[in-house]
């Protein structure tokens, strides 16, 4: 296939609709998903070395590609949230004007231990946490977006805030 541009609209014209399917799915975002879908076809026609028919299907190596893809676009989405809300609470900190150094240096070290706190949560949990309270979702969103029960949704919010709030106990900064 390495330069067939044949080969190419051949493949493209069969797989991307599932690849773009795919990417919808797992992204929630139509145009993530256009992202996806160009960055896998745009992969085979520049690198098509790297596909290896003794490995496996083409679908399936297009599938796994575009799941990939899709999680990378979803991490780079999240990071980017994190950045601008970051960026929103240094901003709304200025226009309060100057605090108290004591007081910002305490409230500083709060916000740090309650960032690893939930950074030390296992993955599912964290990945709860930030779509319920990062993104604002109800627990029903968070099951539908993780496409888990919502019993599951429940217990890793629940069990997330545990081990939160006792990290936070044994640094001193609430009460048992």
């Amino acid at each position: 296939m390495a330069g067939d541009e044949d080969a190419l609209v051949e493949a493209f014209e069969q797989w991307s609709t599932l690849v773009h399917t795919l990417a919808v799915r797992i992204t929630q975002d139509h145009d993530a998903a256009q992202d996806v879908t160009q960055d896998v076809f745009v992969h085979l026609w520049e690198r098509p070395q790297a596909y290896s028919p003794e490995r496996g299907s083409l679908r399936g190596w297009l599938c796994m590609l575009a799941r990939s893809r899709a999680l990378d676009a979803i991490r780079r989405r999240r990071a980017r949230a994190r950045y601008q809300a970051s960026a929103a609470s240094a901003d709304l900190a200025a226009h309060r004007g100057s605090p108290d150094p004591d007081d910002a240096l305490t409230l500083e070290q709060e916000a740090k231990t309650v960032r690893e706190a939930v950074q030390a949560l296992p993955d599912p949990q964290r990945d709860a946490v930030y779509l319920a309270y990062v993104e604002g979702h109800t627990y029903r969103q968070v099951a539908h977006d993780l496409n888990i029960p919502e019993g599951t949704a429940k217990s890793r919010l629940r069990q997330a805030l545990a081990s939160v709030a006792e990290r936070l106990a044994d640094e001193g900064l609430i009460e048992r």
